[in-house]
């Protein structure tokens, strides 16, 4: 496995759980978009790769904190049983085809991005599997991350093998390996019950062992090989 070396370090040993769980932030770089600092000159390597081959590449969603993924979890749950009337246990399996439990977000890392293709950004929801399937605008640009992300440390993180359980494939979402696995390795090694099961979190009563366990396996770890 071939990745783009930083020369800045990653210390798996001193990352606080909060960092992991996206109370606090981690290390970041940028202005708008923000990154973990080694995720983000990694990022500028496959950046300015792509534009030789003219293609400019655009972050749509970066480093994200705990209260945006509580937010974006409840407005989810609330659309969803109350507009849709969905009952609460359907209603969270509907929200985590794409989103996760806020605390176990990948984006609480500044490690994962959603990548497209600047040159089409004044599209509607940009984030449709059929945007980058062949015919849709981001084809191009996701025929070149194809053969070219990996050299960089990135790898798509929800693939679209069949036979992976958990989100939804999706071919925008890109990790950056040589941290992610590392902090996901400390996620794992913490109490993922306790970071979840908060009142503040909508349908939280509904997050039994069962389910848990079933999110762990399916949502959490059900990913690209290569990212673990």
């Amino acid at each position: 496995m071939f990745f783009f070396i930083c020369s800045i370090s990653f210390s798996q040993k001193n990352m606080d759980l909060n960092i992991v769980r996206g109370i606090k932030k981690p290390d970041l770089v940028g202005d708008s978009i923000l990154l973990e600092r080694n995720t983000y000159y990694a990022f500028k390597k496959m950046e300015d790769a792509a534009k030789k081959d003219g293609f400019n590449l655009k972050i749509v969603s970066a480093y994200r904190g705990y209260e945006r993924q509580k937010h974006i979890w409840n407005n989810k749950y609330n659309k969803f049983t109350n507009t849709h009337s969905l009952e609460p246990l359907k209603a969270i399996k509907e929200i985590i085809r794409y989103s996760t439990i806020p605390g176990t977000s990948r984006h609480h890392w500044g490690t994962d991005i959603d990548i497209i293709d600047e040159n089409y950004s004044d599209q509607e929801n940009v984030l449709m599997t059929s945007k980058f399937e062949k015919g849709g605008v981001f084809y191009n640009v996701k025929k070149w991350l194809d053969l070219n992300s990996e050299k960089f440390g990135f790898y798509i993180t929800y693939n679209n093998n069949p036979n992976r359980k958990g989100f939804d494939y999706e071919p925008w979402h890109y990790s950056y390996a040589p941290v992610s696995i590392k902090i996901l390795d400390i996620l794992m090694n913490s109490e993922i019950k306790k970071i979840i099961e908060k009142e503040s979190i909508n349908g939280a009563e509904y997050f039994n062992d069962e389910f848990i366990s079933k999110y762990i396996n399916e949502n959490i770890l059900d990913i690209n090989p290569a990212l673990k």
